[in-house]
């Protein structure tokens, strides 16, 4: 694990817009956008995030072109400007972490999906990096997350847009209310929904006004393969 120390002058939050901006350009070769700043970061608003990147340009560590989307870029020298201070070290800011992207599933309507949708892919597109600290709890041990991407625009009210990349906790309980991967093991179909165990039955619930519940009298069908526990979302085109 590499762990980078706090830049003098600079807070946790500067540091982590630095990290989110390496991290990124490196992973896709171009910077991210404000608001995709703004996802990962946390932050408020678009303007937080101009107040930080001001900042950070005014103490020589990013450049910035206003004129265009993307127009950031980190100085050559910014790995050496991060100098270590004596107490504060940030271990996971700068910590990229692999999770297996195990296949996809659909926020839509069941359908039937082949076995090895629940199976790593063998290509090294199979894992995906998850800056630690964009963890909801970063501490943790990763090895109980998979990924999956979305197909479908069930979900679109929870924020999950098809295309997304979700980042699941494996379990095999789910409680109510929340955002579950489900294989329904009497058709092989699989599904992303709100789970709900109203006592006759289960009710798998989209978060998109336009569709209907699916209900399921017989729960020895549905089995839950994992819990949401955070949403990537879709790369802007621009």
């Amino acid at each position: 694990m590499m762990a980078r120390k706090k830049a003098a002058g600079l807070n946790e939050k500067h540091v982590k817009v630095l990290q989110i901006i390496e991290s990124y350009s490196t992973k896709f070769g171009y910077p991210p956008t404000i608001r995709e700043i703004m996802e990962r970061a946390v932050l408020s608003s678009t303007s937080v995030v101009n107040y930080y990147l001001d900042q950070l340009e005014e103490k020589g560590y990013i450049e910035r072109d206003r004129g265009v989307s993307r127009g950031l870029r980190i100085i050559k020298q910014y790995g050496e400007a991060l100098a270590a201070t004596a107490e504060h070290v940030v271990d996971a800011i700068n910590e990229l972490l692999q999770i297996p992207l195990v296949g996809r599933i659909v926020a839509s309507k069941p359908i039937p999906f082949p076995d090895s949708d629940f199976n790593p892919y063998d290509a090294e597109s199979s894992m995906i990096n998850i800056a630690r600290d964009m963890l909801p709890d970063p501490g943790r041990n990763i090895s109980d997350l998979f990924a999956m991407e979305v197909r479908g625009d069930s979900m679109i009210d929870a924020m999950v847009n098809d295309g997304d990349i979700v980042i699941l906790k494996k379990t095999q309980e789910a409680r109510n209310g929340e955002m579950v991967a489900i294989w329904l093991n009497d058709n092989n179909e699989t599904t992303l929904k709100y789970f709900f165990d109203d006592g006759d039955h289960i009710r798998l619930q989209p978060a998109n006004p336009t569709m209907e519940p699916i209900y399921i009298n017989d729960r020895s069908t549905v089995e839950v393969h994992g819990k949401v526990v955070m949403v990537v979302r879709q790369l802007e085109a621009h």
